[in-house]
């Protein structure tokens, strides 16, 4: 009450205002000014008591409402600033609750804000957030009013006047709780409309009120804002991520029925705990502790035997990870069976920003569940496989530590029964992309230890090395996580992969044959040259030689299907070059398989594949082929069964590559011809007259060869065949195929033996004479100097037929050069033999 001076004083005051108080039903604006700016300097701006305040506040209240609807904005400006005033001032505001809460809902409160000017608006949401301040609990009747200007305040266009709507949520919530969870529920649509604004510190602001509309409801509305806080856990701003995480974290530690919303707030909370802002990952932290250590007191008795005899971290848990505590565990194992089908869905929203959000959470709840992992397992699989196939490298990265922590945690035995039937048929699990199981199963095996799957080697080799697995897709992405597989292996397991070598080596050529990046080929040398140390082998040669029958009956197995798209065909060449010298130790197993490969009935284009494989190693015979010295003994073999049925004439252009790749092959295995040089001869005699350019002249080097390896070996009767196909190739059109074909007669004629008889055979010696001579006036002077060379060496079988052609040639002034040079040769040759 106030005293009696202070009413005296109260009543002068008013006595002084009674003018302007008049002024201020005039019509001019500038007189209301004057009269509300008299009224301001003569109250809340003077030093006067409370009591007196209260006093003039009594007094001047109603007037300074109806000021509240002056047209003039500064009108109405002035009078808010002296409602605040004497707010403030006075020792019991509560007196003008009855007046004051009505007149701003009024104004704030309607179907339409009749405050048209936003920072008036302002002002008036400041002056109710002071009121709230300072009277309290003595709001609770008009929580209604209250209500209604809050839903139509913070959907207000002025951000401003949304934050400080917010505020004043805030403030009703823990000012009347008692009452306000009645109509709580009615702010949350008008909060969840704007809890998406621009303005960063506008969406703090509806999260924080948000929160303690919820904490002091019913709770029944927790359902409709987790979607939108979940939504604000990936936003830009990491002020609004921080009140989010704020917010949920108090749920879980007062939300009086948050044991029903657990499985539904914990997502949240876990989140945060991978936020790229160590702030918010540490607020994250502490809260999500308080959590477990607030839920394990609560539940001490269940508990107990736990709490008692707590088992160690397992011996494989990430390093630099502290341990979450026993309640925060039993939380997450509890509630584990409803997560997991959320997290399913948003691993494959269609927000990159969410996948990895989620893919996150996924790490960190296989982190708390630990070996509880086990008895979801089919469904993590399932969620791993969709993630570990996404475009995005942040969701696939934080999937694979995911797999990681289940190899640690599962039993190998279980989880290998589960995971190896969907890497033998990819198409049996949901993912569409073949190579997400081989991933899965790679950062699994990384993350299990040395000992948990020695026993299982055998099984994780059979099943790599498997066609279906290892040859079942030539994508760039499925052959990098074979090798990831198999150098996960060779990591963990080092030198227990002895057992499995062989498999892992059928997968480094299985993979190598389809590989088209240099990074996989240098995978592939690193990952061999793993596999011999951890044998102790002192290379790669040691390697095959340790498993080359192996790898030869693997191919033998199934080359009778072999086409040309068949990879068998490029495994042979891998395993025949790499191999080096180690393949001529496997003569009898490797000439066998070559020979049905290389069968005139089998796909042309495959038999052009080999041969060019063989003529490689031909070309190298002595690290190869022959590096024990003992191809000769199967020459016969090679040129019967593997070169001369080849060899035979068959229309076509791929029959004609063939022929072409099996000269290439002969030229080199001619050194080693034992009794095959009639057949031979026929057979090249044949291919002199290929379409092929390069087939005419390798044919002619082949003869070439042939006639110095055979040296007077051949009979008769071939020698008088091969001849005329020679002279038809000094006519060729290709001057390397001419040139190729003289050199050949230069060695048909020092290869006339004895056998040779030049009387019966004087008619083909006249002929082939006869014909070199007419060469004697060809156009191109290094043809005719070869013709010359030839026929020099043909002075050697019969001088007098030769000098009786060549003077008959010179008569009819033919080349006479080249006849007198030939001529001068002949008589030198005489005459040194009649010196002899």
């Amino acid at each position: 009450m106030a005293t009696a001076s202070e009413e005296r004083a109260a009543a002068d005051v008013l006595k002084s205002l009674a003018r302007h108080l008049n002024c201020l039903n005039e019509d001019n604006k500038i007189a209301r000014k004057r009269a509300l700016e008299a009224v301001k300097r003569e109250t809340v701006e003077q030093r006067l008591s409370g009591g007196a305040l209260q006093e003039l506040f009594g007094g001047l209240l109603k007037a300074l409402l109806k000021c509240l609807s002056d047209p003039a904005e500064t009108c109405r400006d002035t009078a808010i600033q002296i409602l605040t005033g004497f707010i403030r001032a006075v020792p019991k505001p509560e007196d003008s609750l009855p007046y004051l809460m009505p007149a701003l809902a009024q104004r704030l409160g309607g179907k339409e804000i009749l405050e048209p000017a936003e920072e008036l608006r302002l002002a008036l949401m400041e002056t109710l957030s002071l009121v709230l301040e300072v009277c309290g609990r003595q709001l609770a009747p008009y929580l209604e009013d209250m209500i209604k200007i809050l839903q139509r305040t913070i959907p207000d266009p002025f951000p401003e006047v949304k934050k400080e709507s917010c505020k004043c949520v805030i403030s009703v919530a823990q000012s009347i709780p008692d009452h306000f969870h009645l109509q709580a529920e009615s702010l949350l649509k008008p909060l969840l409309q704007t809890i998406s604004h621009q303005h960063s510190q506008v969406r703090v602001s509806v999260t924080q009120a948000t929160g303690a509309v919820i904490q002091h409801s019913t709770g029944k509305n927790v359902d409709d804002v987790l979607s939108h806080l979940a939504q604000r856990l990936c936003d830009d701003s990491p002020r609004v991520r921080k009140a989010v995480t704020v917010v949920v974290g108090d749920w879980l530690l007062r939300l009086p029925d948050r044991y029903s919303y657990f499985h539904k707030l914990i997502p949240l909370l876990l989140s945060s705990l991978s936020d790229e802002i160590p702030e918010i990952r540490t607020l994250a932290e502490d809260l999500w502790k308080k959590v477990g250590s607030q839920w394990e007191k609560e539940n001490e008795d269940d508990l107990k035997d736990k709490m008692d005899f707590r088992l160690p971290a397992p011996a494989l848990y990430t390093s630099g990870v502290e341990r979450p505590g026993l309640g925060c565990r039993e939380l997450v194992v509890r509630n584990l069976s409803k997560l997991l089908p959320a997290v399913g869905r948003d691993i494959g929203d269609w927000l990159v920003q969410t996948r990895v959000k989620t893919a996150q959470l996924l790490r960190v709840l296989l982190l708390h569940a630990e070996d509880h992992c086990t008895q979801h397992l089919q469904s993590l699989l399932t969620v791993l496989y969709h993630a570990c196939a996404d475009p995005g490298t942040d969701v696939r990265a934080q999937c694979l530590e995911s797999a990681k922590l289940l190899g640690a945690f599962v039993s190998a035995e279980v989880y290998l029964k589960l995971l190896l039937p969907h890497v033998e048929d990819f198409t049996s699990c949901s993912s569409a992309s073949p190579w997400a199981p081989l991933t899965v199963l790679g950062a699994i095996l990384r993350g299990s230890s040395r000992e948990a799957l020695q026993p299982h080697l055998i099984k994780i080799g059979d099943t790599l090395a498997h066609p279906e697995v290892c040859q079942g897709s030539q994508q760039a992405l499925y052959l990098d996580q074979l090798l990831v597989c198999v150098d996960a292996v060779l990591c963990v397991c080092q030198v227990d992969c002895a057992v499995i070598s062989l498999q892992l080596l059928k997968v480094l050529v299985s993979v190598q044959s389809l590989a088209s990046q240099q990074e996989q080929h240098t995978l592939i040398i690193l990952n061999s040259l793993c596999l011999c140390e951890a044998q102790g082998l002192s290379g790669a040669c040691e390697l095959y030689r340790q498993h080359m029958a192996d790898l030869l009956q693997w191919l033998s197995d199934s080359h009778h299907t072999w086409t040309s798209h068949s990879i068998q065909k490029t495994q042979l060449e891998i395993i025949a070059m790499q191999s080096g010298p180690v393949v001529g130790e496997f003569l009898p197993a490797l000439l066998p398989l070559l020979k049905s490969c290389l069968e005139p009935s089998r796909d042309p284009e495959m038999r052009l594949h080999i041969f060019t494989m063989l003529s490689k190693l031909l070309l190298d015979a002595s690290n190869t082929l022959d590096s024990q010295g003992g191809f000769a003994e199967y020459m016969e073999m090679v040129l019967q069964d593997l070169l001369l049925p080849n060899l035979v004439w068959r229309s076509g252009r791929s029959a004609a590559a063939v022929r072409t790749a099996a000269l290439s092959c002969l030229l080199a295995v001619l050194h080693g011809v034992l009794s095959v040089e009639e057949t031979l001869s026929t057979q090249l005699i044949s291919a002199l007259e290929e379409d092929s350019k390069l087939a005419r002249l390798l044919a002619c080097r082949s003869l070439h060869s042939l006639l110095k390896l055979t040296t007077q070996r051949l009979n008769t009767d071939s020698l008088n065949k091969i001849y005329p196909e020679l002279l038809k190739r000094v006519d060729d059109s290709s001057e390397d195929v001419r040139v190729e074909a003289l050199k050949s007669l230069s060695t048909w004629f020092s290869s006339l033996g004895k056998n040779y008889d030049t009387q019966s055979c004087r008619p083909h010696l006249e002929f082939l004479f006869q014909q070199l001579l007419l060469y004697m006036d060809d156009p191109d002077t290094k043809i005719q100097d070869l013709v010359l060379e030839v026929l020099k060496e043909a002075s050697e079988v019969d001088r007098g037929l030769l000098q009786q052609q060549t003077e008959a040639v010179r008569e009819k002034q033919r080349s006479p050069e080249y006849c007198d040079k030939l001529l001068q040769h002949i008589e030198c040759c005489f005459f040194s033999l009649s010196e002899c």
